[in-house]
């Protein structure tokens, strides 16, 4: 279905930025410190949390006591009386926390919704799950990070192998994933330009440590430097495959969040009130069995359905990355231009925190579109099992 009442206020969403793998955030506690985060924020705006109908919660990585998720974060962000369920749908959670925070908009169940994403990849739990039948009780053992990304029990494959089953289905070569991963990083230098300037329009810092120690991260921690050249010296991740790890993204930590609400209740929340920012439609989709890299087609194409749209009208095109062949694949299927797709940035650069990521390559689409003076744009992500969800933005203004 389309939507019609569903809109963010200009200036109402936020990010940390993201820190590498076992970085300055590996023993930061994922809740607490998006609940510290979304604190600031709402200071630094001058926003009342407690004027909140309610909150979704995207996390897809557990952390001690998250079994309180929702109402702990609200509670911790300030909004002791606000709640809501909490959201996995791995990589493109941050999409479909937004959804549900629109739908209710759409439905008259909340004028004004909060949607807080969080993951902590560094350090994740080692889970046991016991068996009084197996013989002398023995469990089963789960590292819930790694073990995961390695092992879809349903396809049985890794999530690389998805992408190197699209590659070799699409002719997608070594040279075409090398040459996409070096554009993403030079574009990437887009947001960095001028001081950070467009990192500041949305980005707020996060101090940690203390004493000697302490220190304030401001930008992405553990972005690689990247050349077409040293792409090339690479060897491929698995045996006669066409991805290395220069041409995929890596895990990392952080947390985003976003304000949904009624048209008029935007404005009055918005930095520009003559900046209008609406969600028009929402795709999902699954795609064959081992070939999740391909998902964000059917995804792409349902969106762009949904509100009569087609890939010609669509004047910024953000996505959740994990590999190049993602965009390739889908910019060969919908006519896209492969390098102007994900300008200022993407996952496949700045990491992969997984709950959070579709909500802040969201935010950057909004800001891009800001910038180019409104028009429509498209996010689309893939995510485990398969699946991928994509949605269509208009920016006015």
């Amino acid at each position: 279905m389309a939507f019609s009442k569903s809109y963010v206020p200009y200036g109402g969403y936020w990010t940390t930025p993201y820190a590498k793998w076992q970085g300055s955030f590996a023993n930061l506690h994922a809740l607490k410190l998006a609940a510290e985060t979304a604190r600031k924020f709402f200071e630094l705006r001058k926003i009342d949390p407690k004027g909140f109908d309610n909150m979704y919660l995207g996390m897809t990585i557990p952390q001690l006591s998250s079994f309180y998720g929702g109402p702990w974060t609200a509670a911790m962000l300030g909004g002791e009386r606000i709640t809501g369920p909490v959201v996995n749908q791995a990589c493109i959670t941050g999409l479909v926390c937004t959804k549900f925070a629109a739908q209710d908009v759409e439905d008259a169940i909340a004028t004004t919704s909060l949607v807080v994403t969080a993951d902590r990849c560094s350090n994740g739990p080692h889970c046991y799950y016991p068996s009084q039948t197996s013989p002398g009780a023995t469990g089963k053992a789960e590292d819930w990070v790694l073990d995961n990304f390695g092992n879809d029990p349903w396809a049985k494959n890794a999530m690389i192998q998805t992408a190197e089953n699209v590659a070799k289905e699409a002719g997608i070569t070594r040279e075409e994933n090398d040459e996409v991963a070096a554009r993403r990083y030079e574009q990437y230098q887009q947001a960095l330009a001028d001081d950070g300037a467009f990192h500041k329009r949305y980005m707020v810092p996060v101090d940690v440590g203390r004493g000697k120690r302490a220190k304030t991260i401001a930008t992405d921690e553990g972005v690689f430097p990247t050349t077409l050249d040293g792409l090339r010296t690479l060897k491929p991740v698995l045996p006669d495959g066409t991805l290395t790890f220069g041409a995929q993204t890596h895990p990392a930590d952080g947390n985003s969040g976003i304000i949904v609400a009624t048209k008029e209740k935007a404005a009055e929340l918005a930095a520009d009130s003559k900046i209008e920012i609406q969600f028009l439609g929402f795709g999902t989709a699954r795609e064959r069995k081992g070939y999740m890299a391909a998902a964000t087609i059917p995804a792409t194409q349902a969106a762009l359905a949904d509100v009569g749209l087609e890939a010609k009208d669509i004047k910024v095109i953000k996505t959740h990355n994990p590999f190049a062949v993602n965009d390739i694949a889908l910019a060969k299927a919908m006519g896209f231009d492969l390098h102007e797709m994900n300008n200022y940035g993407s996952s496949l650069v700045w990491g992969h925190p997984q709950g959070p990521t579709a909500l802040r390559t969201i935010i950057e689409l909004i800001e891009e579109l800001v910038i180019k003076g409104g028009g429509y744009g498209l996010f689309a992500g893939c995510a485990a099992g398969d699946t991928a969800g994509a949605c269509v933005i208009k920016v006015t203004g």
